[in-house]
């Protein structure tokens, strides 16, 4: 296929999201061509994404993107390819910035920062900021693997976007608790099998340790109790989805009966302790909002 010289072709896959995509493909109406990979929706998707002139190609349905992402890519005709999910905006300031990339030769992709919007509040603390993505590139040069949420491989020189607003990309992530909780179980159920798969040999004490590891992560070293409550529930149910992928891969060990040592437990104990009480007097956490919260949850645990 003979690829159209300095044009951009956008790519955005699909299950049942009709409106986000509308609205996706309208943000980008400035781009060349527009291409829908649908994993056979049971909404009018390909109608609206006809109606607005894009190109629909169907994917079989799985339980993640990434797989998809590499097929619609190559059914793309542009020199350059944005890769959009179909709850992302790409605004004025973005599409402008992306253009004049596409004159620079010695560039191969991009990485955008994202702009994640969560139960109607834009996340800036615990990892959700700046979020950077690769999804600008010149075609051949960035390659999706068949495994979920992994960094694609690449190829050349990338430059990273700087991490403003108006260079963002918008991402209306999750709506609702049971949205997240929908998601999370088809995501953790692919993360069990790839640990599984890839030769993980599951540990009871990692069913405590990681949800624990990941909460701190997030809520203290990453500063989530900056975004106030909204950073105290997603840093929770982010622990939750570790908890969960542990205890797929738990249920795919038949649910093996092991023995526990309380001794362990209590050292595990003492180590989240021993953080909560750094992050609390070097962290700032003394002059939050949640000072009470974190002070009871450490005198639990020290």
């Amino acid at each position: 296929m003979n690829l159209k010289s300095g044009k951009i072709s956008v790519v955005i896959n699909t299950l049942n999201e009709a409106v986000l995509a509308e609205q996706a493909i309208r943000s980008v109406s400035w781009a060349d061509e527009v291409v829908i990979c649908d994993m056979h929706s049971d909404d009018n998707i390909k109608v609206v994404a006809k109606k607005l002139g894009a190109r629909v190609i169907e994917h079989e349905r799985l339980d993640f993107v990434e797989p998809a992402r590499n097929l619609a890519i190559a059914e793309t005709t542009g020199e350059w390819v944005l890769v959009l999910d179909p709850d992302e905006e790409v605004s004025d300031e973005l599409g402008v910035k992306l253009k004049e990339i596409t004159e620079d030769n010695k560039i191969s992709f991009v990485e955008v920062p994202r702009k994640n919007i969560i139960f109607g509040k834009w996340m800036i603390a615990s990892f959700w900021w700046p979020d950077y993505n690769i999804r600008f590139f010149k075609k051949g040069k960035v390659v999706w693997s068949n495994e979920i949420h992994r960094r694609p491989q690449t190829l050349g020189e990338g430059i990273k976007l700087p991490d403003e607003e108006r260079y963002a990309l918008i991402h209306h992530h999750y709506k609702s608790i049971s949205q997240f909780i929908n998601r999370m179980d088809r995501y953790t159920s692919v993360q069990a099998r790839e640990l599984v798969k890839n030769g993980y040999r599951f540990r009871w004490s990692d069913v405590v340790e990681k949800p624990l590891n990941e909460f701190l992560g997030r809520f203290f070293a990453n500063q989530g109790f900056k975004d106030g409550l909204h950073g105290l529930t997603l840093s929770l149910l982010q622990a939750f989805s570790f908890l969960i992928v542990y205890l797929k891969v738990w249920e795919e060990k038949r649910f093996k009966e092991e023995n526990l040592d309380f001794k362990d437990i209590v050292m595990i104990g003492k180590s989240a302790g021993k953080d909560i009480d750094y992050w609390y007097k070097y962290g700032n956490l003394s002059k939050n909002p949640l000072k009470r919260l974190v002070e009871r949850v450490k005198n639990k645990i020290l």
